[in-house]
């Protein structure tokens, strides 16, 4: 007996079929707008968001890793995606096309193909880096240092770990020693900075007995002699007094230490790392470190980059953290996406360190499971300052200057966090916004790579916006009463006071700007030609003389007497070979009367599009 399927029972089966496939599968319009949901891709989507249907993938804030990329899917232009999320896991997308009953579909397969990384290096591309407790390496920075510390582990020699105050110095210490020879043998730390000056000798050195008042009649091993065979690890060394620079150096040169009251010398096999937030050169030139100690010191020295310069390592340093702290305090608590991307976008100048520390108080103080953006805000400001602003180096319209500055903070802003989700979010514009101007941005970039005749016209382009910045500001210089009274003369030039006036001010722009052969005020006549009205001195064509020039010229005068600034490509009249600036000069009504012109020669265009090409 034959059975008739349903529509309904056939998109079940089909939908069935889909998700034994895939974790979720989601409906779009070719706009990428969210009709139809099944499944549920765990760790994906914000689990305090209410419903996805009619939103879109572009402006769901929940998702903490869609980038530029998810508009290489809407736009067709792949198949298959993977995209890294937050968590560490790492999700497949893949778009199929479909045709509905009255549109274009989009059906979605979300499928998650690894697991989120807790606390691991990331071996994918270099498998030969070890997995260790205690470090998170995933930039390319940190591997680096991974390298570094992985080498100097395998032999005895002393080391100095540099960085700022917070960004893990001990940890990397604690690594060196976890990976090296010396693992099963003593790791002593000591801070320099925290020990009473009268103290610290006989911490470091030791003491015998009845070596000053209050001794342990037995006397005490220092910490080198505790570290024997192993690691000291020397916090804040640019804080040891001077008079104990001289016994670390005969530690280093002789291996040996004498404790405090002896005068017998104990022989010992330790291996020093010192770290520093100071300059210890800076503080050689002023007398306060010995040179001769700092070149010991300096054997193999280790720059551990702040935080603010790895970001892309913070949601793997919050999911280690939580993690921690969560088995620590016994408490369930899950950081979402939208939290991690604030935390991704504050600088924290306390590094590591104040992160830790504030992921500890989250994970304490939270009253909800789920940790969203809002409760952040409460422990970290929500944005950071732009410590070097975008300079601008010459007058420009507002409206340039402002684009200008837009493309500086964006390219900015990407440089820094890596990511265009990151970067909307900073900037606070929205993701779509983001990617279409930051898609601009490496369009205009591209010119490097482009043939020499493209790359040429995006140098002219380049070179044409400031010239015509320049033609509209200075024309500025003109007031309106003044071209009123020179396209209405009452006298001759020669006994005129405002054309003396104006030609003043045009040989001076001219003598000042350096790179303007002539400045010119035309007015169009009604036959499209142009009639001199004043100019710079040794202008070759005098007042009230008609001056007709070749169509390129001629066309984007005309157009700045319709009120349009405008530059000219380079053309050949019988004085030469020029290029042409042109703004419109209005009265108080904003009527154009006339324009004025700035030439620039062909040898100049030449230099300056080399200087941006080379720029």
């Amino acid at each position: 007996m034959s059975m008739i399927l349903t529509n309904d029972q056939l998109l079940q089966a089909y939908q069935s079929s889909f998700l034994s496939i895939y974790d979720e599968m989601i409906v779009t319009n070719v706009k990428g707008t969210i009709l139809f949901r099944s499944g549920k891709l765990k760790n994906f989507w914000s689990t305090n968001s209410t419903t996805l249907i009619g939103r879109t993938f572009t402006d769901l804030e929940e998702i903490a890793f869609f980038g530029d990329l998810i508009f290489q899917l809407l736009n067709k232009e792949v198949h298959s995606l993977q995209l890294k999320a937050w968590n560490g896991s790492t999700i497949l997308i893949t778009v199929f096309q479909s045709n509905g009953p009255s549109e274009e579909l989009m059906v979605w397969g979300l499928k998650s193909i690894s697991d989120p990384l807790m606390v691991t290096n990331e071996t994918n591309e270099e498998p030969d880096i070890k997995q260790t407790p205690s470090m998170v390496v995933h930039s390319q920075k940190m591997k680096d240092v991974f390298h570094t510390i992985e080498m100097v582990s395998k032999v005895s020699t002393t080391v100095l770990l540099l960085g700022e105050s917070g960004v893990g110095k001990e940890m990397i210490a604690k690594t060196i020693h976890q990976l090296g020879n010396r693992g099963s043998k003593p790791f002593i730390a000591v801070n320099c900075g925290a020990i009473p000056e009268n103290l610290l000798e006989s911490e470091l050195f030791g003491y015998v007995g009845g070596a000053f008042s209050g001794a342990n009649k037995n006397g005490a091993p220092g910490k080198f002699e505790l570290a024997n065979e192993g690691i000291i690890f020397l916090d804040e060394i640019a804080e040891l007094p001077l008079n104990l620079q001289v016994k670390l150096l005969r530690i280093l040169q002789e291996k040996e230490v004498t404790p405090l009251g002896s005068s017998k010398p104990i022989h010992i096999d330790v291996q020093i790392i010192a770290a520093t937030n100071q300059s210890l050169e800076k503080m050689v030139k002023e007398g306060r470190f010995r040179e001769d100690l700092y070149y010991r010191l300096n054997v193999v020295p280790i720059e551990i980059p702040s935080l603010r310069e790895r970001t892309e390592e913070i949601p793997y340093l919050i999911y280690h953290f939580v993690g921690k702290y969560k088995a620590l305090y016994q408490r369930n608590i899950n950081i979402l996406p939208d939290a991690i991307d604030l935390l991704c976008i504050y600088d924290w100048p306390g590094n590591v360190r104040q992160l830790e520390n504030t992921i500890e108080r989250i994970v304490v103080t939270s009253k909800e499971i789920d940790v969203d953006s809002s409760l952040v805000y409460k422990y970290i400001p929500k944005k950071t300052a732009v410590k070097e602003p975008p300079m601008i180096h010459h007058i420009m319209p507002l409206q340039e200057a402002v684009d200008l500055i837009e493309e500086q903070l964006i390219k900015m802003a990407i440089d820094k966090y890596k990511s265009v989700k990151l970067a909307a979010k900073v900037l606070d514009i929205s993701q779509p916004t983001m990617s279409r101007k930051y898609k601009k941005i490496r369009e205009k970039m591209q010119h490097k790579i482009l043939s020499p005749q493209n790359k040429r016209k995006i140098l002219e382009e380049h070179l044409n916006k400031q010239l015509r910045s320049m033609a509209i500001v200075t024309s500025t210089v003109i007031l309106p009463e003044e071209i009123f009274e020179l396209v209405n003369p009452s006298m001759p030039p020669s006994s005129n006071q405002t054309y003396k006036n104006v030609q003043k001010k045009l040989t001076k722009i001219r003598e000042q700007e350096g790179i303007i052969e002539w400045v010119y005020i035309f007015k169009v006549l009604d036959n499209n030609k142009m009639q001199t009205i004043v100019a710079s001195e040794d202008f070759v064509i005098p007042p009230g003389h008609i001056y007709e020039g070749p169509p390129e010229m001629m066309e984007v005068a005309l157009e700045a007497m319709e009120g349009k600034a405008g530059v000219t490509s380079l053309y050949e009249d019988i004085y030469g070979e020029w290029k042409t600036s042109f703004a419109p000069l209005t009265d108080h009504n904003g009527n154009v009367l006339a324009i004025i012109g700035f030439d620039h020669s062909r040898s100049y265009i030449e230099t300056e599009l080399k200087k941006i090409e080379n720029m």
